[in-house]
């Protein structure tokens, strides 16, 4: 969220910044005017508190008891208030870079695309002819969206994933293994919610206490590692020194799709589960320094799809498609020939200090003053939905897959054949 005295003072780019990110601005209208009664109904609870200790130095009962009654009134229409506020306040954009567009920007290309000399097949065929996908049986087992890895598709996805996070570890990222299942503050903290509540699965048995008593609280499953590693800040004041904090977490990951109905519903580009390595880095509030961080972190996954040899594109993603939170974003877009371009396949986003204030994480700079960190995100990488791009790029005229040369040892063969 952003500070209420930036909003205060940039109502109208604040509203624009709305508009522009498809959103309502009139949350910013609503919001200023419930803050102008939140703060009228703080400073009438002020005097009346004053005016009650006075009337309790004076022993003037009769006078205390109306104030306290008062004071009870305006204390309960205030918590309704500061409720009103918060929810408000999680609904304000934060403001784009100035070089962010509008609509979608591509930046660059890398890598050639293969030139077959055979009709190509798609991954559906190819995990069908040599035995690497079950749609069928994923169906039949786990509904719309399911699917089976065999063979050596199985081992190709996990060795990618491996190779990820071996990866980004030797960045200097420190690994961990996170909870996949979460408390609805950490999915607020990070911004998934109230915006993509859709697209989050919600448990509906969250299980029993060690006492027996039903577990009350929504519990949820995640998206991404990025709220679970987010929210293992929440609360913290770290260290200036201590600065950039980079963690990175692998989980499988949980997604309805249901803002996607109708959309990529063959194959397994869109899915309700997949793993996906994430890298978070936690900076000093700096918009110089968070963006030069986004560059850093995106240049390390196109290292990863350059290692594999990958034909890939890079998108500046515009206001119209980033997101509440962003501040700047891109996303990387890898060659999948059965679609006949390109599909996403990383996002890399600087969200500042707007998850930050959310979940209260601060650092204490050398002069001792509390700031705000800035808060990145970015995904190292994600399959099956890689998987495809392996599997069709590599194919060849016999019917083989060729196995990327950096993944070749984890399978422990150079080719996929029957």
């Amino acid at each position: 969220m952003l500070s209420i005295d930036f909003i205060r003072q940039n109502k109208e780019l604040v509203k624009k910044e709305a508009v522009e990110k498809q959103l309502d601005p009139k949350v910013v209208d609503q919001l200023l005017a419930i803050d102008k009664e939140r703060r009228e109904l703080i400073q009438k609870i002020e005097v009346l508190r004053q005016q009650r200790k006075t009337a309790s130095q004076k022993r003037d009962i009769e006078t205390g008891k109306k104030i306290k009654e008062e004071l009870g009134k305006l204390e309960s229409e205030l918590k309704k208030k500061e409720e009103e506020y918060k929810n408000l306040m999680l609904l304000v954009p934060n403001i784009s870079s100035p070089d962010t567009p509008l609509e979608d920007k591509e930046i660059y290309r890398w890598g050639k695309k293969p030139k077959f000399n055979f009709p190509p097949l798609s991954h559906l065929e190819l995990g069908e002819k040599l035995d690497l996908i079950d749609l069928e049986k994923g169906v039949q087992t786990a509904g719309f969206r399911g699917y089976y890895l065999k063979n050596e598709a199985a081992q190709l996805h996990f060795a990618l994933l491996f190779y990820a996070w071996q990866k980004i570890i030797s960045k200097g990222f420190t690994p961990l293994l996170v909870p996949t299942i979460l408390r609805e503050f950490a999915l607020l903290g990070s911004g998934h919610f109230p915006f993509g509540r859709e697209d989050i699965y919600q448990i509906a048995n969250p299980g029993k206490l060690e006492s027996g008593k039903t577990i009350s609280e929504p519990l949820f499953l995640a998206g991404t590692a990025e709220p679970s590693l987010l929210a293992y800040f929440a609360n913290e004041t770290l260290k200036e020194e201590d600065l950039p904090v980079k963690v990175c977490g692998w989980t499988q990951c949980y997604r309805s799709e249901v803002g996607s109905y109708g959309r990529d519903t063959q194959g397994i580009y869109r899915i309700h589960e997949f793993m996906k390595v994430e890298q978070v880095v936690l900076c000093p509030a700096d918009e110089k320094v968070s963006d030069e961080w986004l560059e850093k972190m995106r240049i390390y996954s196109e290292e990863i799809l350059r290692d594999l040899k990958l034909p890939y594109r890079v998108i500046q993603v515009g206001k119209k498609e980033m997101g509440a939170g962003k501040r700047k974003m891109y996303d990387l877009e890898t060659w999948m020939p059965s679609r006949q371009g390109y599909g996403e396949t990383h996002s890399d986003s600087n969200l500042t200090d707007w998850q930050a204030r959310r979940l209260n994480i601060k650092y204490k700079t050398k002069k001792g003053e509390i700031k705000f960190v800035h808060c990145l995100n970015n995904t190292v990488l994600a399959s099956p939905r890689i998987l495809i791009a392996v599997l069709e790029n590599f194919q060849q005229k016999d019917g083989s897959i060729l196995i990327p040369k950096v993944l070749q040892g984890l399978i422990g063969k150079k080719k996929i054949a029957r």
